[in-house]
């Protein structure tokens, strides 16, 4: 295992070192993941299954994409049956987008192979080791909840092209 002597842990040091890894991380669960899916479509199932049903026009603004981009990614996902597209009742030229059940045990699945893959690595650890990572998980967390979102007119990683 890889540490950072005290010298080296200044912000911007520490900083670069946590995005390398957490970047890996991500990488290897969507290698894990089997899904079929892309990290794209991934995402953007997962935030149909926890906000839908939801417009193209709300998917893209969760998901940070142009409205293009989420009708493409919105057709893919009905082209697998993951997803099911209504006529919005609010709004008739629009429509509304809900997870299939096909949809959600892909994205199981996808959880069970990815949470598999960490606990197997996470049980090979020492408790201390463990109890170190509980607390690094927390500090992430806390990272992530302080952070302030990025404007909408950011490129979203969604938009760039996969490098799995």
């Amino acid at each position: 295992m890889r540490t950072i002597s005290s010298d080296t842990a200044a912000p911007e040091r520490l900083a670069g070192h946590l995005r390398l890894t957490v970047a890996r991380l991500a990488r290897r669960l969507r290698q894990e993941a089997g899904s079929g899916l892309g990290p794209t479509l991934t995402a953007a199932l997962a935030t149909v299954e926890h906000h839908g049903p939801l417009t193209p026009s709300a998917l893209a603004d969760r998901e940070r994409i142009r409205r293009p981009s989420a009708t493409r990614i919105v057709a893919k996902l009905e082209d697998e049956g993951l997803v099911r597209r209504a006529p919005d009742p609010d709004d008739r030229r629009s429509c509304r987008v809900t997870i299939t059940p096909a949809g959600r045990a892909r994205l199981e699945e996808a959880r069970s192979r990815k949470a598999a893959f960490l606990a197997e690595r996470v049980a090979a650890l020492s408790p201390e080791d463990r109890e170190l990572l509980e607390r690094a998980a927390g500090l992430l967390d806390r990272l992530l909840e302080d952070a302030a979102p990025a404007p909408a007119s950011a490129p979203s990683p969604a938009e760039e092209p996969a490098t799995t």
